[in-house]
């Protein structure tokens, strides 16, 4: 796989734009175990649908990388490889394939996604995906069954859809203005 200028550019961007969204005071609510409700998952929702699937599955592989390596990146300053083994590990895990399902699938248009689709195409890797890689290990980590755990994720999804929203409307505005991108 060759990397141009425009796609490490493109890379670094994405994982910094991550990381600036950890800035924002993670919410940790008794229910949710452990796992903070923060704006981070939003990063990969846009990763993808703005640099695309390789470029943006880079950019969140790159982020989970420097968060392992113990740069204090995550929500309220946390980073290490230790919060891999914790109920987050999971979660984190996903938005690197969470970003690449959303560019892939926005890649299956030519011209611009409408936004219905976009929503949709963001709410499958951003939700769905982050949650198959978030839920099990969660579920593992915890000692707790996948069922029960997938019940306590339920306190995300106004949040999450939130962010789907957010994130399309983002992605309208940016592509519209570069089109090119």
């Amino acid at each position: 796989m060759t990397l141009n200028t425009r796609d490490i550019v493109m890379i670094a961007l994405f994982a910094a734009l991550t990381a600036a969204l950890g800035l924002f005071p993670p919410i940790t609510l008794p229910i949710a175990g452990g796992v903070p409700i923060t704006a981070q998952s939003m990063g990969c929702m846009l990763a993808g649908a703005l640099a695309g699937a390789k470029r943006g599955g880079l950019a969140l592989a790159l982020f989970a990388l420097l968060v392992a390596i113990g740069l204090p990146l995550m929500a309220g300053g946390r980073g290490g490889f230790g919060l891999f083994l914790t109920p987050s590990g999971g979660f984190i895990i996903g938005f690197a394939a969470a970003a690449f399902v959303i560019g892939w699938l926005f890649a299956r248009h030519s011209g611009e996604v409408p936004l219905v689709t976009s929503i949709i195409y963001i709410a499958i890797g951003g939700i769905g995906v982050v949650y198959l890689f978030g839920i099990p290990w969660w579920a593992y980590t915890a000692e707790q069954s996948i069922a029960v755990v997938a019940g306590k994720c339920t306190v995300f999804l106004p949040g999450d859809s939130i962010k789907v929203v957010l994130a399309a409307l983002i992605a309208r505005g940016v592509r519209r203005s570069y089109p090119g991108l």
